[in-house]
């Protein structure tokens, strides 16, 4: 079984920071890309940033400049550092990574983690 676990949401005033993490263990025997995405209440899941193994990375506009996102292979694991943060930015934050399986299961398979709350408030 594959895991993904977070950390790093919170509540957060205008123009603060936060840094997200999420871990990824389990039966796997690499992990391709890996990404953040955020939901908001009655608004669709949409992706934040993603980054693939080599280092390549994209960003949804809305946070182009603001937000980076990285990662640790070593230690399978992706932050985002959110800076200037906006009201707007509220929403549950979710990580996702494309995996390639061990022998004996799926070749290639998705794993969500939990989600966290970001709250960006006055």
């Amino acid at each position: 079984q594959v895991q993904l676990v977070e950390s790093g949401g919170g509540l957060v005033q205008p123009g603060g920071s936060l840094r997200l993490s999420c871990a990824a263990s389990g039966s796997i025997f690499s992990i391709n890309a890996m990404g953040w995405y955020r939901q908001a209440p009655g608004k669709q899941r949409e992706l934040v940033a993603d980054i693939t193994s080599g280092g390549s990375t994209n960003y949804a506009d809305s946070v182009k400049g603001r937000f980076t996102i990285s990662r640790d292979n070593t230690k399978n694991t992706v932050y985002l550092q959110m800076n200037s943060l906006k009201p707007e930015d509220t929403a549950v934050y979710y990580c996702n990574a494309d995996c390639t399986g061990v022998a004996g299961g799926p070749l290639y398979f998705e794993v969500w983690g939990q989600g966290t709350l970001v709250t960006v408030s006055s």
